[in-house]
């Protein structure tokens, strides 16, 4: 039985993927099916760096904040290094760190995190500042020595504040962290790269998108432990409205 040849070219049709040398979609099924491992562990390195980056900025950034609250001069040469650092081109900084860190996801997670210190010592400072003195003269008449003051008084009463300055920190390193791509690791910005240098539609468009969404799910974790953390905050919300 012969085949019509008009259904033969509908069926070709049909299986021709949307990505070839002659078909070039933005939006594209095909690309996922085939190369959705490719795309899960692209955004698994991404979710990885953000992560560690901001991590390792609260770590960096809170005894920085301790130092610089201790004086107006101390204080402005600790925002005045963060912000120095922030000026520095990405595609100056990470180079400047591979001879130290070589070409590994560890360069991208300093450099992100030396990136997050503008924002987060900002954020502490002003969280701890906003604590009301007669909290803290209270917990110092009851016996509170430095440290239990600050991680069980002053602290959590910064917390809206800290978290507040987290959340844009966060959303900032999901995008800063595509520059990654200029040592091999930049999750996301692999593809984005790739994608960018072959004119490669689908998967321009995928990882851009990808990268929205891991930023708005970041900072939906971060608004709900926000909530979770400060209950207080709510109430006195509830109150004002």
């Amino acid at each position: 039985m012969t085949v019509p040849a008009a259904a033969v070219a509908a069926a070709d049709a049909r299986s021709e993927k949307c990505y070839t040398f002659t078909t070039n979609e933005w939006v594209c099924g095909d690309y996922l099916r085939d190369r959705g491992d490719q795309v899960w562990a692209a955004t698994v390195d991404h979710l990885y760096l953000t992560v560690a980056a901001v991590a390792l900025g609260v770590v960096l950034a809170l005894p920085l904040a301790l130092v610089a609250r201790r004086s107006r001069r101390v204080e402005s040469l600790v925002l005045g290094a963060a912000t120095g650092i922030y000026t520095i081109p990405s595609l100056a900084l990470l180079p400047l760190l591979v001879p130290f860190t070589g070409l590994s996801a560890n360069t991208v997670i300093i450099g992100l995190a030396l990136y997050n210190l503008t924002i987060l010592v900002r954020a502490f400072l002003d969280g701890l500042r906003g604590v009301p003195p007669d909290v803290t003269e209270a917990a110092v008449g009851l016996g509170y020595g430095r440290l239990r003051l600050l991680t069980r008084i002053e602290l959590p009463l910064a917390l809206p504040v800290v978290l507040a300055g987290l959340r844009v920190a966060t959303v900032s390193t999901v995008a800063l962290a595509t520059v990654g791509t200029i040592v091999a690791h930049g999750g996301l910005g692999d593809l984005i790269n790739h994608g960018r240098a072959y004119d490669f539609k689908a998967e321009l468009l995928t990882a851009a998108v990808l990268c929205v969404l891991l930023a708005l799910l970041l900072d939906l974790l971060l608004l709900l432990a926000q909530r979770l953390l400060t209950p207080w905050s709510r109430t006195r919300l509830t109150e004002v409205l």
